[in-house]
């Protein structure tokens, strides 16, 4: 598993997509924070990342898609993984190797980050006004939502030798699971089982962290979703034995 993580952190870090995703997400969420109109940090007047941690995982719902559809498509396409096959590393190490290193670079993506909560924890009236539980409790149900985000992106490149499917497969699944099932919720006729419905969307629970509180039903949630894709991508890979 050491191995392939190493390697996908190199080839991360010699190719652009790495920075290309960093630069990208902090130009989106600090557009939302501090420029664009009506909803911005001195729209609102409070002391809060709300709005970063509101964007975020949309914004992340593309790029960890754009950056997994890759991990079993090239190597499909480039026709690697057979080589991968003959190396004393287990289907599962392989998996968690391209797992960890992609959710590594989501939390690389978010350290820059920090410096909206120092700026808004010096502008703040009076200074330091601000709920810093709160903060990392988003913080830390942001890295779970990549972290899911990621078991997705992992499964949806394993089906497919094609990136471009890959990615909008990924981000479906995404979409579906982070807002349709909350929606359902909300729908009249549903009203009856709406809420147990909405316990199973990702939103549910990255906004049940977000208020501060480190709930460990929250965290079980997000690890046994990471799991289920995690075994599902396991699956997929292992058919080409078959």
């Amino acid at each position: 598993m050491w191995v392939i993580y190493k390697k996908e952190i190199r080839s991360f870090l010699s190719s652009l997509t790495a920075y290309i995703v960093m630069i990208v997400f902090l130009m989106i969420t600090g557009l939302f924070m501090w420029v664009l109109g009506g909803n911005t940090v001195f729209d609102l007047g409070l002391s809060s990342m709300s709005v970063m941690f509101n964007i975020a995982p949309y914004v992340f719902i593309f790029l960890v898609s754009a950056v997994t559809m890759r991990s079993f498509s090239e190597e499909k396409r480039l026709g690697t993984l057979e080589t991968l096959s003959t190396r004393p590393i287990s289907d599962l190490g392989v998996i968690l190797g391209k797992y960890f290193a992609n959710i590594t670079l989501v939390v690389f993506a978010l350290i820059p980050t920090l410096i909206y909560y120092f700026s808004i924890n010096e502008l703040g009236d009076p200074k330091g006004n601000i709920d810093t539980g709160a903060m990392w409790g988003s913080y830390f149900g942001l890295v779970l939502l990549g972290a899911a985000y990621t078991a997705i992106g992992l499964f949806s490149s394993a089906i497919t030798e094609n990136q471009i499917v890959a990615l909008i497969l990924s981000m479906l699944l995404c979409l579906t699971s982070y807002v349709l099932l909350g929606m359902l919720g909300d729908i009249k006729w549903l009203e009856s089982i709406g809420k147990s419905i909405d316990w199973f969307g990702l939103d549910y629970h990255y906004y049940s962290l977000s208020r501060g509180v480190l709930d460990t039903r929250d965290v079980v949630y997000f690890l046994g979703f990471s799991a289920m894709f995690i075994w599902l991508t396991k699956l997929v890979y292992e058919s080409r034995k078959w």
